[in-house]
């Protein structure tokens, strides 16, 4: 093989096509193999081109280079591969024809029929030009240009993310592409610019772009995003356009102008900042519209014109491997603003701050957060704002008996502009001690103490008496010991494993003056498997489970091939005769529970099933059923879900209000990319279960049906939608949306 080293100052035109959009006309895989680095002497200088052929031909009189047979040129990383190369030294010309394919440093591969260079190698002509970009995409086009500076023109040109075979390897049309009279690629800008161009989807043109850009690479760059259209009963037609803006690598800002048919136009605004120590992001909205101050009438009369808007921010910084400040806020004009407009359903908004240090035996957190109701019947001057909220937690391992030792310190003080005040510190040490017998067993010892002191403050605005506690400062001292027991038996059955684990618990606790002191965290208890052997049944600190108590149950696990079945079943028992606090109806209000249960089974990845229950302990009636099940594949799959609490609670007790509902989901795809899905939303609670109820038991809440086709560039779909409840001007009524998102545009 005969090797010649020119010297020349070549950037190979292949580069030029790499990044450039190139060719309209065939985006089809070319036969040429992509070149590979050059066998040859390394180059003496930068601006030397490594070369090497099959044959090699110099014509003296004419002073021209001719190679032939596997041609390859290689120069900074440029490498290029041919079947033939002429240079004429007189003209300046070079010639490359023949299945060309070049090849830049960052892995994009340009093909052509031919390439003509200038005698500085570094701008030239591409006939019938392919780009294969590494980071996704092709472009292809008629005929290449490259300037000077670099800079890329090519005329009849496209460009497409998307396949053009199909699975199999037939040629196929790609799901979308732009093409364009020219194309202009501005490396110094890594941006891609069209001229007379129009938009391509399923191969009909649609719509023009006579000016149109977007960037190219991984980082994004200033422009236009994917649109979004949707209707709705209360706005009518919207139409939102967002454009964002790149203000430096790691900080962006993007405004959503959105204009409808019925209302006036809203602006949205998101600025995200990414730093060395960590990011905040916040979005904010505005517009002006009438609303309904009247919640539960069906008509709601509107108020004035007035400025509605939202804000939702978060952040966190991680200031060094232990400490970090993290916060976000939540704040709305008012309760309506965000399910008129589509935003979120969310029926409150929570702002928080807070400062934590985390090493491997310790936890510090101080910590403010504050509450904004959106519920139709809750009032504003009864929410907390919690600052501040101090917590402090030490593991340590105990050198006198062993096990594990907790110590915690917490303070909390929460005030309210209309209801009761609480400040709340607490100092506790938990010790834990695991061991296993030589039957088998394993045995866990609890010992807990802690000393409380509460200061209250307006305990009368509290309507539940049970909830006041004493006006004033109170103390409280908690103490309690527990012994675990759980003894596993393992064995075979059905070609698998099985474990049956009978458990026991037994807690001892004194009485404990719980309804001096307020109950501010601990007010949503109910009885459930999750935490029938737990130490206190209360959810939060400001209840404690006093007496002693003896709590029992099994579980029984079976694994077989591509079958999980699990099931536990549970009671507690009293043992002492004191007086519960429990209210009626969480199932811990006697001296015998109600029985409590889980059970779970997975098939494969097809079926998957859970069952929750509890049982009344006196005649077996269902207090609370709750099932979720998913039958199917990713694909195509059906979600069904049912819960009714009926724990016969009285009404006064917001917090444990029985109700039932359904809700049924799924999708179907019924060709490779095509899907069609559902999902509906039915409230089933009547007068009998909550009094407080305006259901007639079967009463749906929304509902939700869509088509969309999704490949590896295109996601396209249209969404009905239907709420059946008012809120305020946030009227029931149907609402479609038309989903478009495209591959490496409106990014």
């Amino acid at each position: 093989m005969s090797r010649f080293d020119l010297l020349a100052g070549c950037s190979l035109l292949a580069t030029l096509a790499l990044a450039s959009p190139a060719m309209a006309q065939d985006l089809q895989d070319r036969p040429a193999a992509p070149p590979t680095a050059v066998e040859a002497p390394a180059p003496i200088a930068d601006d030397q081109v490594r070369f090497s052929a099959g044959t090699l031909e110099y014509a003296i009189d004419a002073d021209v280079v001719t190679a032939t047979g596997d041609v390859r040129m290689a120069r900074q990383g440029e490498r290029l591969r041919s079947d033939k190369v002429v240079w004429n030294r007189k003209t300046g010309k070079v010639l490359a024809t023949g299945n060309v394919a070049i090849t830049n440093p960052q892995g994009d591969i340009a093909y052509g029929d031919s390439i003509e260079l200038t005698d500085s190698l570094k701008d030239g002509v591409v006939d019938n030009m392919l780009v294969v970009l590494e980071q996704g995409g092709r472009m292809a086009a008629d005929r290449g240009t490259r300037m000077e500076d670099g800079t890329v023109v090519l005329e009849r040109a496209a460009y497409t993310p998307c396949a053009v075979q199909t699975s199999t390897g037939c040629p196929k049309e790609p799901s979308w592409k732009i093409t364009a009279v020219k194309v202009t690629y501005r490396p110094d800008r890594e941006r891609i610019y069209y001229g007379g161009g129009r938009f391509h989807l399923f191969g009909l043109p649609t719509i023009p772009l006579p000016k149109f850009s977007h960037p190219i690479g991984g980082g994004g760059d200033s422009g236009l995003l994917s649109p979004d259209f949707r209707y709705s009963a209360v706005n009518g037609l919207q139409a939102s356009v967002p454009y964002h803006f790149r203000l430096a690598p790691n900080r962006a800002l993007t405004v959503t102008p959105s204009i409808f048919t019925s209302v006036l136009p809203m602006l949205k605004g998101e600025y995200a900042q990414l730093d060395e120590n960590g990011a905040f992001r916040v979005t904010a909205y505005g517009t002006s519209s009438r609303r309904s101050d009247d919640l539960q009438s069906a008509t709601g009369a509107p108020t004035e014109l007035a400025f509605r808007g939202y804000v939702d921010g978060i952040g966190r910084f991680q200031l060094s491997p232990e400490w970090s400040v993290s916060g976000s806020i939540r704040v709305a004009t008012d309760r309506t603003f965000l399910r008129r407009y589509d935003i979120s359903r969310d029926d409150r908004l929570r702002t928080t701050v807070a400062v934590e240090r985390i090493d491997q035996d310790s936890y510090f957190s101080l910590a403010g957060w504050s509450v904004q109701t959106l519920r139709v019947n809750d009032s504003q001057g009864n929410q907390p704002i919690a600052l501040p909220e101090l917590d402090y937690r030490r593991r340590m391992t105990d050198p006198l008996l062993g096990g594990v030792l907790q110590l915690q310190v917490n303070t909390l003080a929460l005030h309210r502009s209309a209801g009761e005040d609480t400040q709340r510190a607490f100092a506790s040490a938990e010790w834990n001690l695991r061991r296993l017998t030589n039957w088998g067993q394993e045995v866990t010892f609890t010992a807990l103490a802690r000393a409380d002191a509460y200061n209250a403050q307006d305990t009368l605005q509290n309507a539940i008496i049970g909830y006041r506690g004493d006006e004033g400062f109170t103390g409280r001292l908690i103490g309690a010991v527990a012994v675990d027991v759980k003894w596993p038996f393992i064995g075979t059955f059905l070609g698998g494993t099985q474990q049956l684990t009978p458990r026991v618990q037994i807690v001892a606790s004194p009485k404990i003056a719980n309804l001096a002191v307020p109950n501010e965290d601990a007010r949503a208890v109910d009885l459930e498997d999750s935490n029938l052997f737990a130490l206190n049944r209360f959810p939060g600190y400001d209840r404690f489970e006093d007496s002693s108590r003896a709590t029992y149950g099994v579980q029984w696990n079976v694994d077989l091939p591509g079958v999980a079945f699990s099931t536990v079943v549970g009671q507690s028992y009293r043992l002492s005769e004191r007086e519960s606090i429990f209210f009626d109806g969480t199932g811990l209000s006697n001296r015998v529970s109600d029985i409590v249960g889980r059970t779970d089974l997975r098939f494969r990845d097809f079926v998957s099933f859970t069952h929750r229950y509890r049982l009344d302990k006196d005649g077996l009636a269902v207090r609370r059923n709750e099932v979720d099940a998913t039958i199917g594949s990713r694909a195509t799959y059906v979600q069904a879900g049912y819960i009714r609490l009926n724990r016969n609670i009285m009404p006064a007790i917001e917090d444990l209000q029985d109700r039932e509902e359904a809700r049924v989901a799924g999708r179907v795809q019924i060709t490779r990319f095509v899907s069609a899905f559902a999902s509906a939303l039915i409230d089933l609670t009547n007068r009998n279960e909550d009094v407080l109820s305006l259901s007639d038991g079967f009463d749906p809440v929304r509902h939700r049906l869509g088509v969309q086709y999704e490949d590896d560039c295109l996601r396209l779909g249209v969404t009905w939608r239907r709420d059946y409840q008012d809120t305020g001007d946030a009227r029931a009524g149907n609402s479609f949306l038309l989903t478009l998102a495209l591959t490496n545009l409106g990014r």
